[in-house]
């Protein structure tokens, strides 16, 4: 089962048009930067966003930045909202069933799709980020320098990189959260994505308002960017630690609501 939701998942072209939309963006950004004086000159700026704007073995980093407060978001909402309500709307959610298939393993495999999905998409914008960098940019293997204004050394640098890729995948797994279980209460793949966007926005708009500061902490969005401080000298881990166990409670929150949904609702379509 699972692996037949992989291959209808990863098989449709919207998949990988949905992929290449989302690189796209990064992609223009490093040709303005390149033809243009947009970016940083070395010594000028933040020693680190001049690194990572110029320096092709940082710039997925600026691309998973560039995609992560709208793009990307949104791709993971469609996606996961379509995961239960498109079945139902294109009216084969019943004949799955049907079959000896529970509706839990149903959820499951809709679940690990929606997941490689996430890995996927993240780990080809980091790519993509990387061999844009590398051609337009020159690539500094040997060391780099963290957001504090010390240097790191290729290993350091390899290692951050990949929990930052790491920590962008979680981050957007609660936003697939938030998608599936919208999916469970609805037959319109469009609505369940409007209703995680709807979410997403909402907490984007309160975390900016002083009046929220008291549930600031507790919003799905509050720290999506937290990946930035593991490039510091030392780094900090709090918001991290903190980032990966909010996700972590609303991914299992949302997941067992619409585990409990979805296996109690009548399917009619």
């Amino acid at each position: 089962m699972i692996g037949t939701e992989l291959r209808k998942t990863f098989g449709r072209p919207r998949t990988w048009v949905t992929i290449a939309v989302l690189n796209a963006l990064p992609v223009l950004v490093a040709v303005l930067l390149r033809l243009t004086d947009l970016a940083p000159r070395p010594g000028e700026g933040p020693p680190f966003l001049s690194a990572v704007l110029t320096n092709g073995a940082l710039f997925p980093l600026a691309a998973l930045a560039i995609v992560l407060p709208l793009f990307l978001p949104i791709a993971v909402a469609v996606v996961s909202g379509d995961a239960v309500a498109g079945e139902a709307q294109a009216g084969t959610l019943r004949y799955l069933l049907a079959r000896p298939v529970g509706r839990t393993r149903l959820l499951v495999a809709k679940l690990v799709a929606v997941m490689a999905f996430v890995l996927v998409t993240v780990v080809v914008v980091a790519l993509v980020g990387y061999a844009v960098g590398s051609v337009l940019f020159e690539a500094r293997p040997a060391a780099g320098t963290s957001v504090s204004g010390t240097s790191l050394t290729t290993e350091e640098l390899a290692g951050r990189t990949l929990l930052a890729i790491g920590y962008v995948a979680v981050s957007m797994l609660g936003v697939a959260a938030f998608g599936l279980f919208f999916s469970t209460l609805t037959d319109s793949p469009l609505a369940a994505a409007l209703g995680a966007l709807a979410v997403l926005v909402t907490s984007s708009l309160l975390f900016t308002l002083d009046a929220a500061s008291p549930i600031a902490p507790y919003l799905p969005t509050r720290y999506w960017l937290a990946f930035v401080d593991l490039f510091r000298d030392p780094v900090l881990w709090r918001d991290v630690v903190r980032g990966l166990a909010l996700q972590g409670v609303y991914v299992g929150v949302l997941l067992t609501a619409a585990w409990a949904n979805f296996t109690t609702k009548d399917v009619t379509s």
